[in-house]
C-alpha cells in the first residue's frame, strides 16, 4: 500500500518539506510505495520579506511571488483547495471543493499565519501595513505623496510574523527621508506592547540606542486599543494616545480557523514538542513554521530548518529506521538598519542573538539572499 504523506500549506516550511520529501524518498516516490501532496488554497507561492521592500518602491509586487508548481518538485502532487477540517482520527482531510475526503498516513501542518486588523478598532481603515502585497503598495503611495507630519509605527500584534521587520521599517523610513532631505519636516515614533522595544531582550538592547541616535520617538508599554481615522489619532489601553499623520501598524496575528476547528491548538497555532515537531497529543502529525507553538520566532529561516528536521524524521520513519533528527531552535535573521546597511542574527534555544555591527555589505547580502531564495525554495541551495 502506498504511504501518503499530506502537507498543508505551500509558504516556506510546506514548500522546502515538499521538495526535501521529494529528494530523500525519491526512490520510494519512484517505486510507488510514497505519495507526496502539498495542499495550498492559492496557486501561487509568496516570498513575504520582499514585501518591506515594495513600501520604498526598491522591489516590484511581482517579485515576490512564483507559481507553485514552479518552485515544487514534479514528483510532489500540488492540489490547489481549501482544508477545512481534520478528521485525526480517522486520518482524512475534508476539503472545500471535493466531495470525498482525502486520506493520509502522516500529516505536517504549516498553515502559516493571517493578518486580522480588523480586532482593534479602526485600524483597518485608518491603519497601513506591508505585510500583504496590496498593503505594501498602498504604503509605498502613501509615502511618496505626504510632506510632512508624524509618522507612527505601531506593534499591535505579538507575536507576529518576521519580528524584526518594525525595527527594519522604522530604520529605513529614517534613513528614506534623509536621502531625500525631508526627515526636519517629519517625527517618528515606535510603540511596543511590553516594557522594551523588542521581544528579544537582546535585540532591545542593541536596538533602542540606535533609535534614540536617529531622534526615533520610543512609545514601549503601548497595547493598542482602538484607532480614529478621522482624529488621526491611536489610543492604548495604558491610557496613552498619540496623533499621527501616517500610522504604519504590525496588525494582531491569528493562526489558521482550520487548527481550532480540528481542536489541534488554541488560537489557530499546533502546540508541539519544540524538537521533533511533533503535535501534542496526536499521532502521525506535525507541525513547521508559524502553525508550530516551538518559542522561536515566527521567521522564515525558522520554518526552513524545522522543514529540514521533519523531512529527515519523516524519511526515517517511512524506512522503518528510527527519527533521530532534532530542532535545535535555530534561526537566523538579515535586519536592515537602514537604506543600505543591515546587521545579522543567528541564534536558537540556548545561544542567544547577538546582532553584529551593521555594514553595507550586510545589507547587500540580504538582497542577495532575497534574490536566491527561490533555489533555497527549490532545494537548490
Amino acid at each position: 500500500m502506498t504511504e501518503h504523506i499530506a502537507i498543508i500549506g505551500g509558504g516556506t516550511g510546506g514548500t522546502v518539506l515538499a521538495n526535501t520529501l521529494a529528494e530523500k524518498l525519491d526512490t520510494e516516490i519512484d517505486a510507488g510505495e510514497v505519495r507526496v501532496t502539498l495542499f495550498n488554497d492559492g496557486p501561487d507561492h509568496v516570498y513575504k520579506p520582499v514585501w518591506l521592500y515594495v513600501a520604498f518602491g526598491q522591489r516590484e509586487p511581482a517579485d515576490g511571488r512564483r507559481p507553485l508548481r514552479e518552485v515544487v518538485d514534479d514528483r510532489v502532487d500540488i492540489r490547489q483547495d481549501y482544508v477545512y477540517d481534520i478528521d485525526h482520527e480517522r486520518h482524512r482531510l475534508e476539503l472545500v471543493d471535493a466531495i470525498d475526503p482525502v486520506e493520509y498516513d502522516t500529516l505536517v501542518v504549516a498553515t502559516g499565519s493571517q493578518l486580522e486588523p480588523e480586532r482593534v478598532p479602526g485600524l483597518a481603515e485608518g491603519g497601513h501595513h506591508f505585510y500583504g502585497e496590496d498593503g505594501a503598495q498602498t504604503l509605498r503611495d502613501e509615502l511618496l505623496t505626504l510632506e510632512a507630519g508624524h509618522i507612527v509605527l505601531s506593534v499591535v500584534g505579538s507575536p507576529h510574523m518576521c519580528p524584526a521587520a518594525p525595527l527594519e521599517f522604522v530604520f529605513m523610513v529614517d534613513d528614506w527621508l534623509r536621502e531625500r532631505g525631508r526627515r526636519d519636516a517629519f517625527d517618528i515614533t515606535y510603540t511596543y506592547p511590553i516594557m522594551r522595544v523588542h521581544g528579544n531582550e537582546h535585540i532591545a538592547e542593541w536596538a533602542e540606542p540606535r533609535l534614540e541616535d536617529r531622534d526615533i520617538g520610543i512609545e514601549t508599554m503601548f497595547n493598542a486599543e482602538a484607532v480614529d481615522p478621522e482624529a488621526g489619532t491611536i489610543s492604548s489601553m495604558e491610557g496613552t494616545e498619540l496623533d499621527y499623520d501616517l500610522l504604519v501598524a504590525i496588525p494582531p496575528h491569528t493562526g489558521s480557523d482550520l487548527i481550532e476547528r480540528a481542536g489541534l491548538g488554541e488560537g489557530g497555532w499546533v502546540d508541539v514538542d519544540k524538537h521533533t515537531l511533533e503535535a501534542t497529543g496526536f499521532d502521525d502529525i506535525y507541525a513547521i513554521g508559524d502553525a508550530a507553538q516551538t518559542g522561536v520566532p515566527k521567521a522564515g529561516s525558522a520554518a526552513h530548518y524545522q522543514a529540514n528536521v521533519v523531512g529527515q524524521r519523516l524519511a526515517s520513519e517511512v524506512r522503518g529506521q528510527p527519527a533521530t533528527a532534532v530542532y535545535g531552535g535555530k534561526t537566523i535573521c538579515f535586519i536592515e538598519t537602514g537604506m543600505d546597511d543591515a546587521t545579522f542574527v543567528e541564534f536558537d534555544y540556548e545561544r542567544p542573538p547577538q546582532p553584529s555591527e551593521p555594514t553595507r555589505a550586510m545589507h547587500w547580502s540580504k538582497l542577495a539572499y532575497n534574490e536566491s531564495y527561490w533555489l533555497t525554495a527549490r532545494g537548490l541551495l
